[in-house]
């Protein structure tokens, strides 16, 4: 077999057995990897409790990881999110994806809940649970320094261990699997850390195919402005979106009560290079290197997280925002879901923290002590709690991250439609809204949105199941992408045929979602968004989003996905139609 292993590992932390087995070759050609690999391995498991001990925690590789393809040294994990009960998948880059595949396996399938805490460690065809109650407690930089000799680690930290509802897993490298609190379900399986390493090598059909494909992908990537350009992800990281956010006058401030934060200045993309001389970083293998870091290896924050530790709480001090970063990737928490949860707590109280009591705070989250014994449930849980739970600016409990949707409708839309909750990546529309020159559509109009979301929904998911990060599609498109595919698999994939099984993926986990409950009503904004307007100024007004319109382009969604009018699906036998 080419590009996949062909072989699944299983793991029951109840009964510490782990067995491999074969992978049905069918289920690797219709959904490939990554997220899709672990949205089909979960039909049998999908009713379950995101904290049941037999529920999946579900590390996922695809097909082009372990080859040269750009950008595809990564990973998803899925499972439910106990943060929003969605269906969930999320997805991280480093070594441990390379060295996972190395080991042999597409897929890694964890249940059960060891009496104990364990480390899971896998050494090629070795398997062993390893006594981890010396690391129970310990925070994930001290985690990964005990254990990195042994291979590549992903480990919880303590906010994992506490059952914080946004909690994440690391990597040892400094990627998170951020984002819906799959932490919190490796930590109530009492597994500490995942350490893995291998040696088998990922073959190849056709090499020479795979080499034009790889020089097409490389010109490309090197030819887009948002990639290498002079202010691109690759010279700033994401970051650099700082300063055009705050010129569109859609940077979320003050718990999405306005729409621009005058001081957003300081903590830009050049403000970082320049205050703490940022050094390129990245995932393993990437030649973006998007990620940048100081010269002592201290992660620096991305866009969402300046952008939410800073003016979505009135926060100026880049100082103070790369320490808020830091201590969420030191306890293993989202920063997203953290930053936004302390929004909305000092809207609450009308008062937003100061840069000392948000520190203060994040420990307390993560320890669920205090005040961050409610914080660490979420903004839509905390909101609620206190009797305020307009104050929750999230999407089916999904704190939404730094593009305010009422600078851009497209946004807007696929906020409510994503599966996960209120996330940007799941169609990413400021791609076409924002950031390409023309502008393909009016950021100010629905007109078309519905079909844009959807197509860009496929696209992504099989993106996310290859599984290559959505930077390199600022240059290449799944067209190269197919043909990487294509050389390295052996088996013929055309864009069209991607976008296909993206389809049958996001309709899956919307069937998921369904049957446990979701409906029309959980594809709905905050309130806020449809009564009170953003920040005009400088030419640009930002308005209400006018809620009958918004509607109508839900509903046209919901006619291009062949749902019911209220989203739901007409046909509860959809999944026997699948593979």
């Amino acid at each position: 077999m080419h590009g996949w292993k062909g072989k699944i590992l299983k793991v029951d932390l109840s009964r510490g057995t782990a067995v491999r087995e074969d992978m049905p070759v069918e289920l690797l050609h219709a959904y490939l990897g990554g997220r899709g690999l672990g949205v089909r391995l979960m039909r049998d498991y999908y009713h379950l409790p995101a904290d049941s001990p037999e529920m999946p925690l579900i590390f996922a590789v695809g097909p082009l990881c372990g080859t040269s393809a750009p950008t595809a040294a990564r990973l998803s994990v899925v499972s439910r999110s106990p943060l929003t009960d969605t269906i969930y998948d999320c997805s991280a880059g480093g070594r441990f994806a390379w060295r996972l595949k190395a080991s042999g396996i597409d897929a890694l399938f964890i249940t059960g809940k060891s009496e104990t805490p364990v480390t899971l460690v896998i050494n090629d065809d070795e398997v062993s649970l390893v006594p981890a109650k010396n690391l129970w407690g310990k925070r994930v930089k001290e985690t990964v320094a005990a254990l990195s000799i042994g291979g590549s680690v992903a480990t919880i930290g303590p906010a994992g261990e506490n059952g914080v509802l946004f909690a994440n897993i690391m990597m040892g490298e400094g990627n998170s699997v951020g984002r819906g609190g799959l932490g919190a379900v490796m930590g109530w399986k009492r597994l500490k850390a995942i350490v893995v390493n291998g040696s088998a090598k990922v073959e190849i059909a056709d090499q020479k195919l795979f080499d034009t494909a790889r020089a097409d992908v490389m010109r490309l990537f090197k030819a887009s402005p948002v990639i290498f350009g002079e202010l691109g992800l690759a010279e700033y990281g994401t970051p650099a979106l700082v300063d055009l956010m705050r010129q569109r006058r859609m940077a979320p401030t003050e718990n999405f009560s306005k729409t621009v934060f005058e001081d957003s200045a300081s903590y830009s993309g050049a403000a970082i290079r320049r205050d703490f001389a940022a050094r390129n970083d990245g995932c393993y293998g990437c030649p973006i290197q998007c990620k940048k870091s100081t010269p002592q290896g201290e992660h620096l924050p991305e866009y969402e997280t300046v952008s939410h530790f800073g003016a979505l709480n009135g926060i100026s001090s880049l100082v103070s925002i790369v320490k808020s970063n830091t201590l969420c990737n030191e306890m293993g928490m989202d920063t997203i879901s953290a930053a936004a949860t302390i929004s909305a707590y000092g809207e609450a109280r009308g008062l937003y923290p100061h840069a000392a009591e948000i520190n203060q705070l994040l420990l307390q989250m993560a320890e669920r002590s205090g005040e961050g014994e409610l914080l660490s449930l979420g903004s839509r849980r905390y909101a609620e709690a206190v009797g305020r739970p307009e104050l929750s600016m999230s999407v089916k409990s999904l704190e939404l991250p730094a593009y305010d949707p009422r600078g851009a409708y497209g946004m807007a839309l696929a906020y409510c439609t994503s599966n996960r909750g209120g996330c940007h990546l799941r169609a990413y529309p400021i791609s076409h809204e924002i950031l390409r020159k023309p502008v393909a559509t009016d950021r100010f109009s629905f007109d078309g949105k519905a079909r844009i979301i959807s197509i860009a929904e496929d696209t992504n998911a099989a993106i996310d199941s290859l599984v290559a990060c959505k930077f390199s599609f600022f240059g290449a498109s799944l067209e190269e992408y197919s043909e990487l595919l294509s050389a390295v698999t052996g088996v013929h994939y055309t864009p069209q045929s991607l976008k296909e099984i993206g389809r049958n993926i996001y309709l899956t986990e919307r069937f998921y979602n369904w049957a446990n409950g979701f409906d029309a009503t959980d594809d709905m904004l905050p309130e806020r968004f449809f009564s009170e307007p953003g920040s005009s100024g400088e030419g640009i007004e930002i308005s209400s989003i006018d809620r009958d319109r918004f509607e109508l382009e839900l509903r046209k969604y919901y006619r291009i996905r062949g749902l019911e009018s209220d989203g739901t699906f007409a046909d509860r036998t959809f999944l026997a139609g699948l593979p």
